[in-house]
Order: structure tokens, then C-alpha cells, then sequence
């Protein structure tokens, strides 16, 4: 499992260059796995990491937009990036990847929230993945 974290750590930093760039999620990608390929010293991009940024990229408004219904408060453009990007990876996670338990999308993203954003991220991300969670069996996919 210890793979799985590396790839959702990488994959939430790509998110978070995308972000920040303004640019594509897949587009950092590409450039991720190019620099991996011509600097040695670089780690390959694992297929997982690739599997969590393009399914973001893929159903992005969808995510964004459960987000933004039920981050009470929190406009998207107003939160955190980390919380953000965050978010967008564990919601993908949570609603498509069916081989991932709920559990586990939930709490490694509240310890990448504790390691990586504010003192308020882990619970707020926490309860708003929860929400997500419980309103999964309505979702279409």
C-alpha cells in the first residue's frame, strides 16, 4: 500500500502545479512523466498517479461541481489549493475507483491534508468527502 500513498501524494502535487499553472491537469502529466524519462534522478510516474489525475481531468466538472454544492461556505476559488486539489483527487477516488474502499480514500486524504495544508483542512476535508460518500449511491458514474 505503501505505493498507493506515493501515488496519491504525486498526484495531488500535480494537481496542484495544474492548478496554480492555470493549466490542464493532464498537461503537468505529460510533463511530469517527460521529466521522468530524461532526468534519471526523477521517479517514473506510477500508473495509479496517472489513473487519479486523468480520472479528475475526465469528470472534472462533475467533481467540481459536487464540491461546490456541499463545501458550505467555501466558494472553490476561495478554498485552499491543497484543499482543493485535494478534494478533486479524493472525490475522483471515492466515486470511481471501486477497488479503493471508502475508508481508505477518506483517511489518506485526511493525512495528506494534515501534512500538507492547515490545522482545519483534515476535518474540513474529512466531513466533506463524508458528505460525497453518502450521496455515492445516487451518483451517476
Amino acid at each position: 500500500m505503501a505505493a498507493r500513498n506515493t501515488a496519491r501524494k504525486r498526484a495531488l502535487q500535480i494537481l496542484f502545479e495544474a492548478d496554480q499553472r492555470d493549466v490542464r491537469p493532464t498537461t503537468v502529466l505529460a510533463d511530469w512523466i517527460r521529466h521522468s524519462h530524461s532526468d534519471t534522478r526523477q521517479p517514473p510516474v506510477s500508473e495509479y498517479t496517472m489513473r487519479l489525475v486523468e480520472g479528475y481531468a475526465e469528470h472534472a466538472g462533475t467533481i467540481d461541481g459536487l464540491i461546490a454544492r456541499h463545501a458550505v461556505g467555501w466558494p472553490l476559488d476561495r478554498m485552499p489549493v491543497v484543499d482543493r486539489s485535494l478534494l478533486r483527487m479524493s472525490a475522483y477516488e471515492l466515486i470511481w475507483e471501486d477497488e479503493t474502499p471508502d475508508a481508505v480514500v477518506l483517511d489518506e486524504a485526511v493525512r495528506l491534508a494534515r501534512e500538507f495544508s492547515t490545522d482545519d483542512s483534515p476535518g474540513f476535508v474529512n466531513g466533506l468527502l463524508g458528505k460525497i460518500k453518502e450521496l455515492k449511491p445516487g451518483l451517476s458514474r
